[in-house]
């Protein structure tokens, strides 16, 4: 009796000891799953996180509100491409790629910063297409009372300042210049006139009152509730207002670069484009 108790307390033993050991090496055991052992969903996603492309644009201060529409709505179809704007005078922005700074596409408000750069071969001549128009007029501030109706009116007294984007950098500058040389008021207009680094600039000036009146291109006057219009600026004393938009041959990201500059061209875009003001080129 004794004995079979005592042989029955050793099966017990070893049947507790095969039980231990079975669980410890199903707690041991890699869960099925990925190659790291780890179950889907179990520290990650189960997907390959997307690898975000970030490109840099170059472009006219006055496509500002244009193309942040245009970001979202690319980048909702895009997510894998972030698009970084740098805007500022065409001329500014054409110096900045010449000296080296990162950009990835150039949209400028005059053809001239572009040739400049596809002379320099900087961007290549088959991949810059000119894309939009625009117009050169003079605002005034909506709670303003200064009579102007046209140019030879700013020589008035009541006109103390007229403000214009640097003509060497600015494009709206340059144009201004030139349609107040054809009409023979630049050199009797230089003691009022008010110098700004960008067409934006121009245009905050006349809202907060620190210049009378304002040359800016006829999209930066429909942004503003705080101007209106005082005449369109003839178009026969200024150069047409051109945009043409270019891949920067230093680009990183080629694809990516080359798959926005053909969604700018497309009726989308170009939507948008003419919603803010712009004419578009056929």
């Amino acid at each position: 009796m004794y004995k079979y108790i005592r042989n029955s307390s050793i099966w017990l033993c070893l049947l507790i000891v095969m039980v231990v050991s079975s669980s410890c090496g199903a707690a041991q055991k890699p869960a099925e799953g990925n190659a790291n052992g780890q179950t889907p969903g179990a520290g990650d996603s189960g997907s390959k996180q997307v690898q975000t492309v970030e490109l840099t644009v170059s472009a006219a201060a006055s496509m500002t509100d244009a193309l942040k529409e245009i970001q979202k709505a690319y980048e909702t179809k895009n997510a894998a491409v972030k698009l970084n704007f740098n805007f500022g005078a065409s001329g500014a922005l054409q110096q900045q790629i010449e000296q080296g700074a990162p950009a990835d596409l150039f949209l400028s408000a005059a053809a001239k910063n572009m040739k400049a750069l596809v002379d320099a071969q900087l961007i290549d001549a088959s991949q810059q297409k000119k894309l939009l128009t625009n117009e050169l007029v003079v605002v005034v501030s909506t709670d303003g009372k200064v009579p102007v109706g046209k140019a030879a009116d700013l020589a008035k007294a009541d006109v103390k300042k007229v403000a214009i984007g640097i003509p060497e950098s600015v494009p709206a500058g340059s144009y201004a210049k030139e349609a107040l040389t054809n009409e023979k008021l630049w050199d009797s207009l230089q003691p009022k006139l008010v110098q700004a680094k960008d067409v934006r600039q121009v245009l905050q000036y006349v809202e907060t009152g620190n210049a009378e009146v304002g040359f800016v291109y006829k999209t930066d006057a429909l942004t503003s509730s705080k101007v209106k219009v005082a005449f369109a600026v003839d178009p026969k004393t200024y150069t047409a207002v051109e945009y043409p938009i270019g891949i920067v041959k230093a680009t990183k990201h080629r694809k990516e670069a080359e798959d926005f500059y053909a969604f700018l061209q497309s009726k989308p875009a170009l939507d948008i484009f003419v919603k803010f003001g712009f004419t578009t080129i056929k």
